[in-house]
């Protein structure tokens, strides 16, 4: 039962970084502030991009005592699709009203969790 809601959440997080993308993708593309979805870039970020980040962690704890390789790799997948999305908006110029704001902790915000993330995923193969 623990290990289903686990791969659940994992799911759903993968999901979320998936539209996340796609939805920035779109942004892009028309030269806007909103994509597909009607978010600005801050609503995306605590919208889609906080669950997750938040997610694959819950889902490693609460099954954390039953092996899962499935699990693991969905986890590192997570933490993958962080990575690359943080290193995009590395690439990508900041917007105008972002200039104010401390780009190396928002940095730290994505990156860290998402280490954090590739680590669990690794012991969660590693225990199975």
């Amino acid at each position: 039962m623990a290990l289903s809601a686990a791969l659940i959440l994992a799911g759903i997080a993968i999901g979320l970084l998936v539209l996340y993308a796609a939805d920035v993708a779109v942004a892009m593309s028309s030269d806007s502030d909103h994509g597909f979805l009607p978010l600005d870039h801050m609503q995306r970020g605590m919208g889609l991009g906080g669950p997750a980040l938040i997610l694959p962690i819950i889902a490693f704890f609460i099954a954390r005592k039953e092996p899962s390789k499935g699990l693991g790799v969905m986890i590192i997948i997570s933490g993958i699709l962080i990575v690359i999305g943080g290193l995009v908006v590395l690439a990508m110029p900041a917007p105008a009203e972002a200039s104010d704001r401390d780009p190396m902790a928002s940095m730290a915000m994505m990156f860290i969790p998402a280490a954090i993330q590739l680590a669990l995923g690794g012991i969660k193969i590693a225990k199975s």
